[in-house]
């Protein structure tokens, strides 16, 4: 019997069959390897984001401003981690992985309810706290995964459309590291139009804080005013609105207006900015060559800021709709530098009523006026007034921020922009404002999930190879 199952083992067929185990089990043995070595790997490489929409994609902002990072900061997660949202987990470890000062301790309430009330905070909350300034402040999970509660009363279920994991938490540690709040005035008294949600999100996140100011009520602009904010005004400025406004930027005040529709005339205005060197023209704005699908008057801009203006952006994109248009003229002083950063093509046409003019016409600028005293003495304060500098900024239409085109077409850059050129008006403040990312298409990540899953990945096409090899070294030996 033994010498009958040595002759079986010294086959042809047996040896080909012990060799072809004894690879399968070493393709296992590599993967267990592989397997063990990928537990051990850091999240942002064993998690790899294949989502259309890239929810775990962290943006050049971000990582700027942790790589700067040089204080501790403090994620408290007060929530079960195992109940919570996988993409909420995740995107929690990437983040805190691009900084060794980001230290996340997860805290389960039902285990200590008692650090809720000390801590002034309810579930399913995360506490971002900076061990320098001593300031924090909290990130809910409903403000990370945004569910449309609106879709309740349509189908009965609710569920999430947007992530703004990046935007919350960037804005967060930005804030406790920060002792720098700006305060933005926006007037009223003229049918000016009010910022949408997701423009004010925007500010909250850059640490602006923003005010209604009635300057005809107020008779002044107040002293913490840092940047006064015109958006759309239906009726003019009145001669004393005026006069208010040039005493403002005279001491180092920055304006930013955006046009939009008017009921009359606007000489005021119009006065306010020829003497900073901007004409406005007649009509509405038609560009044949940059339009959007053959509506000319739906118009992409030609984008040609700066560096700290088109910081951010990528592809440019940006649109406007019923944009007025305008000419960059000599200014009334010689102080006054005036640079456009957003233009028409040469095929665009001023259009009103009775004509139509060509040209090239400018969509947005910026105005900027040394001032102070220098015929005075020197001294420290008198050189604080010679660096002080006012800007006046100027975008033609007010649909730039418009929601139904921003929340419309998320793939615009209008936002971008906007937040770029107010953030250039302060020295101290950098556009950390990011947008939450839309849900409405699928997301998938593929990761690190156990043996099977690398066996699955590696394993199978290996072991196809192998049996190639021994089938193909066979014939050869016959």
């Amino acid at each position: 019997m033994l010498e009958k199952i040595k002759k079986i083992f010294r086959s042809g067929t047996s040896r080909n069959g012990s060799y072809s185990v004894g690879m399968i089990a070493l393709v296992i043995a590599i993967a267990v390897v592989i397997n063990l070595i990928a537990g051990q790997l850091p999240e942002s490489i064993r998690s790899i984001d294949v989502s259309d929409n890239k929810i775990y994609e962290i943006s050049d902002t971000t990582k700027d401003l942790l790589k700067k990072l040089d204080q501790k900061i403090s994620f408290q997660v007060f929530a079960e981690k195992d109940s919570t949202d996988e993409r909420i987990k995740t995107f929690l470890k990437k983040y805190a992985e691009l900084s060794d000062n980001i230290e996340v301790e997860w805290i389960d309430p039902v285990l200590h309810p008692s650090e809720l009330t000390e801590n002034n905070v309810d579930s399913d909350t995360i506490l971002i706290t900076s061990e320098k300034t001593g300031k924090s402040t909290s990130v809910s999970f409903g403000d990370i995964l945004v569910y449309d509660e609106y879709s309740y009363y349509m189908t009965g279920s609710v569920s999430a459309t947007e992530f703004d994991g990046e935007g919350q938490l960037t804005s967060a540690v930005n804030y406790v590291t920060s002792d720098t709040i700006k305060k933005i005035y926006y007037t009223t008294g003229h049918g000016e139009n009010t910022f949408s949600t997701s423009v004010s999100d925007l500010l909250g996140k850059n640490n602006m804080a923003e005010e209604e100011l009635n300057l005809m009520m107020q008779g002044e602009i107040p002293e913490d005013c840092d940047l006064l904010f015109l958006y759309a005004p239906m009726k003019d400025i009145t001669e004393d609105e005026k006069t208010l406004i040039e005493n403002y930027m005279s001491k180092g005040g920055d304006v930013f207006l955006m046009l939009g529709e008017t009921d009359d005339a606007t000489p005021n205005l119009d006065t306010l900015l020829e003497e900073y060197g901007m004409e406005c023209e007649d009509g509405y704005i038609a560009d044949m060559q940059r339009c959007y699908q053959g509506n000319y008057y739906y118009i992409f801009p030609q984008i040609n800021g700066s560096e700290e203006m088109m910081k951010g952006m990528s592809s440019g994109m940006v649109l406007l709709v019923n944009a007025h248009g305008f000419h960059v003229t000599d200014p009334a002083r010689e102080t006054i530098t005036v640079t456009s950063f957003m233009t028409t093509s040469s095929e665009a046409y001023a259009v009103t009523e009775d004509e139509e003019k060509q040209g090239t016409y400018t969509l947005g600028a910026v105005a900027v006026e040394s001032v102070g005293a220098e015929d005075e003495e020197d001294s420290e304060e008198t050189n604080k007034e010679k660096d002080m500098e006012s800007r006046l900024t100027v975008i033609s239409a007010d649909s730039m921020i418009d929601a139904q085109i921003t929340d419309s077409f998320s793939t615009l850059e209008n936002l971008d922009l906007f937040m770029n050129a107010l953030s250039a008006n302060f020295d101290d403040v950098q556009n950390v404002a990011i947008e939450p990312k839309s849900l409405e298409v699928t997301y998938n990540t593929m990761q690190h999930a156990g043996i099977i899953s690398l066996l699955v990945i590696f394993g199978i096409p290996l072991i196809i190879l192998v049996f190639g090899f021994v089938r193909w070294w066979k014939r050869r030996k016959a």
